[in-house]
């Protein structure tokens, strides 16, 4: 097994990726911000699969992070990574310093009009202008045929088509299901932050998209009645507090009222101190 090739600079980066293009081989990125688990292996593997090379970042993004949240402490293990990384035979680890991402002086932003009005972006207000700036420097400096992401993260996923569509980027965005543990949770980085008692807590996420699947497989087709049953099934954990329950279109993420076509339904709940997010797309 070969050793991952780390880039730290981007000008070096920059320049590793004009070589690839050059030799008219395709080339596949994944972002992350590291504490990788089997999710995040999984999107390793699909670049694999579609590409010649493989280039991931490891970046902790400051500017998606409110003044509140976990920047400090979200979790990070970049020797454990990079092992990772080479068991998944990913090419290259680009590792950035965020002074050089983001200089003094720094001032030009991406912002969405409407995406980022829904969901996440609604409690966490400078998430997507954070994620659309990042991502859209990670294009400009690793210049990927294609880039690889969640679709756990749902909103996310949409802002950077939407995002690649608006402003032109020659890049093939690939979205890649919802990884689970064994019980179903959705695996995340910031499921270390649970205590046994929540981890078990935090599977009232899952079983309400479940019991949606159900009712909806039931004929049930008002997305309130839906809403209520997953809002119940989470309330009964002490633990829980409900940041939003929502059944929207899968393209605008407006909210649905009745089930006509396929729909997302999409929540965000906090167990203990740790807010997690899952989705399901629910078939009409």
């Amino acid at each position: 097994m070969s050793a991952i090739k780390i880039i730290n600079k981007i000008k070096d980066m920059q320049e590793f990726s004009d070589r690839v293009r050059a030799n008219s081989e395709c080339l596949a990125f994944v972002p992350t911000m590291g504490f990788l688990h089997q999710g995040h292996l999984a999107l390793m593997k699909k670049g694999r699969e579609l590409a010649d090379v493989v280039v991931t970042s490891i970046f902790v993004n400051p500017t998606q992070f409110g003044p509140n949240e976990d920047l400090a402490s979200y979790p990070r293990n970049i020797e454990r990574d990079l092992e990772l990384l080479e068991k998944e035979r990913v090419d290259v680890a680009f590792i950035p310093d965020a002074k050089d991402i983001y200089p003094d002086r720094f001032q030009t932003y991406v912002e969405l009009k409407s995406l980022p009005d829904h969901l996440c972006g609604l409690s966490r207000p400078v998430l997507f202008r954070g994620v659309s700036t990042i991502v859209s420097k990670f294009f400009n400096i690793v210049k990927p045929h294609i880039a690889v992401f969640g679709q756990k993260d749902f909103q996310q996923l949409l802002v950077i088509k939407q995002m690649v569509s608006d402003l032109n980027f020659d890049i093939e965005i690939v979205g890649v299901a919802t990884v689970r543990e064994k019980d179903g949770l959705a695996m995340s980085s910031r499921n270390t932050y649970l205590s046994p008692e929540e981890r078990i807590n935090a599977l009232s996420l899952y079983k309400s998209l479940e019991k949606a699947m159900e009712m909806v497989g039931a004929g049930v087709r008002d997305s309130s009645k839906i809403i209520a049953q997953a809002t119940e099934l989470i309330n009964l954990c002490p633990d829980a507090s409900i940041d939003y329950i929502k059944i929207c279109d899968s393209e605008t993420l407006e909210s649905i009222d009745t089930f006509d076509r396929p729909a997302v339904m999409a929540l965000a709940v906090k167990i203990g101190t740790t807010r997690l997010i899952d989705n399901m797309v629910l078939q009409a």
